[in-house]
């Protein structure tokens, strides 16, 4: 809030509150003495810090208190699977108070589609074998459409230049944080297919955009190396999703800006580390692409059974689940195991009991809502590939990376080929889905409109301060 009466109301909101603590340790000395109650006040006044500074910082809070929530640490889980729906839900309720206050800011077709996506999900817990489950769902589903469509939005509008290059370093960090946690033997993101899945989706498309950015030497080797250990976790996971996603989009980057060259230099170096490997160690190389194919391609599975044999399972199940619940499906968020699981189901995070692997997002969403319900979902995803195809159009046009959309897009690309194979898409208790849901709003908005559309150069400090217009388009 950067108004002065909103300021005003923040500081007498925090002076009373100081007096109500001061008037709480006199008459009830026992909750200062808990560890409950101070760390409830110590993330209260926290969360307060962030409203402060909402714009800048609150983005980024969100995404780590659901990264927190997701991994494999000691500070990971446990109190964090509760923080992440506060702060989720306190960036909602602000955006959307400021978004009202200000009525400058636009809500199309798209967010529409999100809205009746989630009146969708909200009716299909009526049918649900744990009706109270899929509503707490249905509403973890409409918190994060909320704060995407409002508070997401205003972390970039106005700030666009700032935005993008913190979401590079953010980005940066992140991968080089997890490649120190790797190199001690460490699966910080808790299984190797969430990390294809954040390598694959977030980091080698986002890095890879960053390397094309005109700066300095050294900026532009450390993403360099960063892309490469990025590329690198992809492979260590042995995730094909996240294998297929990065290359697809990677590749998609290159050819659409025309660096058919950084194309060419990438392939070149595989297959010249594998034919150094082949001629200097043979029998070594032929050990390891045995091992690569058994655990990478059939995944220790009979190659005679298929590439895909892994997936072939869920999916054959999930069919079976929508020709069964055709129309209405099992409810958002929740599967018929023909079990009562109610004494089971945790009221913030996901359990077996409730829900079963599909392999697929989108057989996953068929399955929740139905055929009935399952249109607003498809409409949403389209509108997503049709601003990602007008982008692309306008790279092939004006052959400039600087644009914020192009990494938006190639992260679109990403995740909606990686949700073919994996079921996140929708799991908006997962650090991806709403890393990926928050950004898609922000991409909609800024998705190129034409060809000869203005620009701000993400990448020019001397140009930040006003619009740089587009190079012309060719014919």
């Amino acid at each position: 809030m950067s108004d002065n009466l909103s300021k005003s109301v923040l500081i007498v909101g925090a002076t009373l509150g100081v007096l109500l603590l001061a008037y709480m340790a006199y008459s009830r000395p026992g909750y200062f003495t808990s560890q409950t109650y101070l760390g409830g006040l110590l993330l209260l006044e926290f969360l307060l810090a962030a409203i402060w500074a909402f714009r800048r910082v609150f983005f980024p809070l969100v995404v780590l208190t659901f990264l927190l929530a997701g991994v494999d640490l000691p500070t990971g889980g446990g109190v964090w699977s509760i923080v992440r729906w506060v702060f989720l839900s306190a960036g909602f309720l602000v955006g959307a108070f400021i978004m009202l206050k200000e009525r400058r800011h636009r809500f199309g077709l798209f967010h529409a589609l999100a809205l009746f996506s989630v009146l969708t999900a909200i009716v299909s817990s009526a049918v649900s074998r744990h009706p109270d489950f899929a509503l707490l769902k249905a509403v973890s589903l409409l918190l994060l459409f909320g704060y995407a469509a409002t508070g997401a939005r205003l972390a970039t509008t106005g700030r666009e230049i700032r935005f993008f290059r913190g979401l590079l370093l953010g980005c940066e960090v992140f991968v080089g944080a997890v490649g120190a946690f790797s190199l001690i033997g460490r699966e910080v993101m808790g299984n190797p297919n969430s990390l294809g899945a954040v390598m694959g989706v977030v980091g080698c498309p986002i890095l890879l955009w960053g390397t094309m950015l005109e700066e300095k030497p050294i900026v532009h080797q450390r993403r360099l190396a960063l892309l490469a250990l990025s590329s690198y976790l992809v492979f260590h996971s042995h995730a094909r999703a996240g294998m297929v996603a990065a290359f697809i989009a990677c590749g998609l980057l290159c050819i659409a800006l025309r660096r058919y060259r950084s194309l060419g230099q990438g392939i070149l170096i595989i297959l010249i580390a594998m034919t150094a490997s082949a001629t200097f160690n043979p029998e070594g190389f032929s050990k390891a692409m045995s091992s690569l194919t058994a655990s990478v391609v059939y995944k220790s599975k009979d190659p005679s059974l298929g590439v895909f044999l892994s997936r072939q399972s869920p999916w054959q199940t999930a069919v079976e689940t929508i020709k069964t619940h055709f129309w209405f499906g099992t409810g958002f968020g929740t599967t018929d195991n023909g079990t009562d699981a109610s004494a089971h189901l945790s009221r913030f995070s996901s359990g077996g009991a409730n829900l079963a692997e599909n392999g697929s997002s989108y057989l996953t969403i068929a399955t929740w809502v139905g055929m009935a319900g399952v249109f607003p979902f498809v409409f949403l995803l389209l509108m997503l590939v049709f601003k990602v195809f007008r982008t692309v159009r306008w790279i092939l046009n004006s052959g400039n990376p600087a644009h914020p959309a192009i990494p938006l897009a190639m992260l679109t690309v990403a995740g909606l080929i990686h949700a073919c194979f994996e079921d996140w898409l929708f799991a908006a208790g997962y650090h991806l889905c709403v890393f990926f849901w928050s950004l898609a709003f922000v991409f909609v908005d800024l998705a190129p409109k034409s060809s000869a559309q203005h620009l701000y150069s993400v990448s020019q400090p001397r140009l930040l301060r006003r619009p740089v217009a587009d190079v012309a388009p060719t014919r």
